[in-house]
């Protein structure tokens, strides 16, 4: 069975698994029924569309010596990825997804049309590799639906370090500056008053809350679904994330994004938002945002990222007043812009910008994947 295109019948996700199991046990490895049903219990609470997933699963599930990895790696690729067994050069012994090739799971799809005579054509069940090129510096706006459902993807796997902070509590250290009394005076006591070596310490480090306020008007249409998915990363990377929506009034989607698939997160998102692809009162919606959440400690020591084009149809007074009063309960101001390009020198172009401007700690750009994967190495340093 190794080495053939698995295909979906009757027992659907869970025969090709369990089939998995039958081609390791050929290969030498002792796979019993319980831990077949093991592995599609882990599966089943990760994501079967991501191989990696599916690899960590069934490595965790049914390996039990280290000896076996290797045997589980070639049964692995043969069953999964159509890799010959005896060819260890072919490219696709790369289980990590790139941006040229997204391992994906591709599913029978129970609500799809069949032929004029209602027979369905058997939906291949195997793990495949997307065959869309995504170049990381075209706009998110000039991309195909193909391309942008790559993205998407990509989106979804980058590694998200959140923002740090350093707390007032100590911890033990190696080396440092600072020796930590307690630690010293207690080894000191166990030997009888010598002290042959110090101890010390250092400030804990704590991640510093993060809220992301995401622009779904109209004019950000090409951008705010490929934000949403950085913000349900961003989400699913750390606990203190707080997301809004504003159009014309703010929507906090924050437990709509609790989802472990991005699919449904972003549907329950999207659902939630009332004014989605509408108008822009960037003002009034920050204003909304700092009277109902921040004055109650929201944003307290937290890093703010406004991801808007700036283009706000409202009272550019009640926007300063309300960026002014943003700037002194947080941490830091971050816009993300996607008309902000490579520019070594940004200017912003809208009057909205031009207002908050003074506010503002950092202005980033949103407008490709590049920007975007740049935004999240940005993150971290923002302490």
């Amino acid at each position: 069975m190794a080495g053939d295109r698995v295909r979906a019948t009757d027992g659907g996700l869970v025969e090709v698994l369990v089939g998995f199991g039958a081609a390791l046990r050929d290969a030498g490895i002792l796979v019993g029924t319980d831990d077949v049903m093991t592995f599609c219990s882990a599966v089943a609470e990760l994501d079967p569309a991501d191989v990696v997933d599916v690899y960590w699963a069934g490595r965790g599930s049914l390996v039990t010596r280290r000896e076996q990895v290797a045997t589980y790696d070639r049964v692995f690729r043969a069953y999964f990825l159509e890799v010959p067994l005896d060819d260890p050069d072919d490219p696709r012994q790369q289980l990590r997804p790139t941006a040229e090739r997204a391992a994906t799971l591709e599913l029978p799809d129970p609500e799809a049309d069949g032929s004029e005579d209602g027979d369905q054509e058997d939906t291949p069940l195997g793990l495949v590799a997307s065959p869309v090129a995504v170049d990381r510096h075209r706009s998110f706006a000039a991309c195909t639906p193909e391309e942008l459902a790559a993205v998407r993807r990509i989106i979804a796997r980058i590694r998200l370090t959140p923002p740090q902070r350093r707390s007032r509590r100590m911890t033990g250290a190696r080396r440092g500056h600072r020796i930590d009394l307690r630690r010293t005076a207690r080894d000191a006591i166990r030997q009888h008053g010598d002290v042959e070596v110090l101890r010390y310490a250092r400030r804990r480090l704590r991640v510093r809350p993060l809220v992301i306020l995401l622009d779904v008007s109209g004019s950000m249409a090409d951008h705010s679904r490929n934000l949403l998915q950085f913000a349900y990363s961003s989400r699913r990377a750390a606990t203190k994330v707080e997301v809004f929506c504003f159009g014309t009034r703010l929507t906090r989607i924050t437990r709509q994004l609790d989802r472990r698939r991005p699919d449904d997160a972003m549907a329950r998102a999207a659902a939630t938002v009332s004014d989605w692809d509408g108008g822009t009162r960037i003002g009034d919606s920050l204003d909304a945002f700092v009277r109902g959440w921040a004055r109650r400690g929201m944003t307290r020591g937290a890093v703010v990222v406004i991801c808007s084009d700036g283009l706000d149809r409202g009272d550019p007074e009640v926007l300063a007043a309300a960026m002014e009063r943003l700037s002194r309960l947080s941490h830091r101001i971050v816009w993300v812009t996607p008309h902000r390009g490579d520019e070594a020198r940004f200017r912003p172009s809208t009057l909205a910008m031009m207002v908050a401007e003074p506010y503002l700690d950092e202005v980033l750009g949103a407008d490709d994947l590049d920007s975007l994967e740049r935004f999240a190495a940005t993150l971290p340093t923002l302490r």
